[in-house]
Order: C-alpha cells, then structure tokens, then sequence
C-alpha cells in the first residue's frame, strides 16, 4: 500500500484534515504545526485531536508529518533565535503528544556565516535540549538543497547531528530521523534520476537506511546540483519530465523502490487541491 498525501491546513484544526485528506484519496499528510512564518499557535482541543487519532485508526492512515515553521533556526547566530527555536519546537513536542506516534519534521537551520561546523553543533545542542526519552513523535531532519548556508545539504551533515545528540544523550538518539526531500536531494548535488539506489546506498553508508522514515515528493525546477530549492509539479521538472532529461519513470522509480515503498510519501508541489488529488492518483497507479 502507497501511503500517500499532501500539506493541508490545520486552519480548521485537526479532524477537519484527516476527512479533507480522505477526499483527495489521501492515507497521510503534513501539516504545520502553527504560522509558517510566525511564532502563534491555535489552542489545541483534546477532543479535536481524539477525533483524528480515531479516523486515523480507522482509516488505515500511514504516519503524518508535522512540520515546524520555516522561521526556527537552532543554530542562529543570537542566542535569542536559538532560544525561541528551542521554545517553539519544545512546545510543537508536547502538542502532538495528543497524537502519539507521528512525526515532526523540520529544516535543520542556516549558520548564518558561523560556519558548518559551529551550526551542526548548535543544532545537536539544541536537539539535546528538546528531546526527550519518553516523547511518542519522532524529530525527522530534512534534507536541504544547500542554498545559502543552509546546514543538512549532504548526509554527512545530517549523521554529524544526529551523531551529535547521541554522544551527550544515548537515549535520545532513537528520537531522531530523516525526511529524504526529492527536490532538495536533486538540487544538492544527488543524482536521484539515474542512480537512486546508488544514492539510497549512500545513504545508508552515511545515516543509515533505518533512520529514513519519510519522503517528500516533489519534482524540481532546476537540475542536479543547482542548489535551489524550487519545487515543481510532478511530471513538470527536471525530475518527472522527458524534457528536461527525467521522467515518470523516475517517479515510478522512487515510490517503487524496496526501501521507500512503505514509508509517508508527502507531496509539496505547487498545487492547489484538485492538483495534489491528481499527483495522489497518478503516484498510486504508478507504484509497482
């Protein structure tokens, strides 16, 4: 079974997602866990949340994706950013406690011109400081295009991170995973159209292929390499479209693939509804 969906709004608050994403054929999704660009979150309603867990249940859903808002950076460089990344993300942790067993994911930060090595070891304090033994969501680092200074643009990166939390806190180090982006994979340089499974074996070499455990799926408007990070429609990029040296058959690729085939697949192209219901359709008839 192909657990697939798209970012929908929480405006409406949690159960209102799941049914939304049940009528786009959808058995997962990603939401954002308050204002993208902001700091505010709605108070949460048990009730409302217990409505969700029991269509999840009930349905059949996959795990959904929480997602932090872009603003957070843990590894900034005023201490009062990091703490209101520490603060946020903290309180994110213990809302989605109401609905155990999903995931949080989130962009591992930028240094700011403090250099790669000082932003991983800010991100693996930060993490520390977060965490915790007994939470029921797992923290999923995204893997990043490699624009600006952008910290998580190679799996070296990420595995320091996580390397990071372990050595300080053990128990901590099975709180954490990663959210293989296509988009960002592509635009950092991985060549996911002609050897995905070199660069799942890179992977696993690196990370390791069990802290994997989401994919968001998205073509790219720009080639291998280019170090971007502007998502496409599926079929409309340099991932999914003949023209520009892709293919559906990359695609059909990825959500075929043995150690992809059974994880959340999360699409953020730029769509509107009817658009993400089409993209659910075509990328469940392509999975073999």
């Amino acid at each position: 079974m192909l657990y697939i969906g798209c970012h929908l709004s929480s405006s409406k608050g949690f159960a209102a997602m799941g049914r939304q994403a049940l009528e786009l054929g959808a058995n997962t999704f990603q939401f954002f866990t308050r204002n993208p660009r902001g700091s505010r979150a709605k108070d949460l309603d048990p009730a409302d949340a217990a409505a969700l867990r029991d269509l999840l249940a009930r349905h059949g859903f996959g795990p959904i994706v929480a997602h932090a808002p872009y603003t957070l950076n843990l590894c900034g460089a005023e201490e009062k950013n990091r703490i209101f990344a520490r603060e946020t993300m903290a309180d994110d942790l213990a809302r989605l406690e109401h609905v155990p067993g999903q995931y949080y994911n989130f962009h591992p930060g930028s240094h700011v011109g403090q250099g790669s090595e000082t932003g991983i070891a800010l991100i693996a304090d930060g993490l520390n400081a977060i965490l915790r033994p007994d939470q029921a969501t797992t923290v999923l680092l995204e893997t990043m295009a490699g624009k600006g200074t952008e910290v998580g643009r190679s799996f070296e990166e990420l595995a320091c991170i996580i390397e990071g939390v372990a050595a300080k806190c053990p128990e901590l180090s099975d709180k954490l995973g990663v959210c293989l982006d296509t988009c960002h994979v592509s635009d950092a340089g991985y060549d996911i159209i002609h050897d995905l499974d070199g660069v799942l074996d890179e992977f696993d070499r690196v990370v390791g292929i069990d802290r994997l455990h989401a994919v968001h799926i998205n073509d790219s408007k720009n080639p291998c390499g280019a170090h971007k990070d502007r998502h496409e429609c599926i079929g409309k990029g340099y991932l999914g479209s003949e023209e520009f040296g892709g293919g559906m058959q990359v695609m059909q690729n990825i959500v075929s693939n043995g150690r992809l085939r059974a994880l959340p697949f999360i699409l953020e192209t730029p769509n509107e509804l009817a658009g993400y219901a089409a993209e659910i359709k075509l990328l469940r008839s392509l999975q073999q």
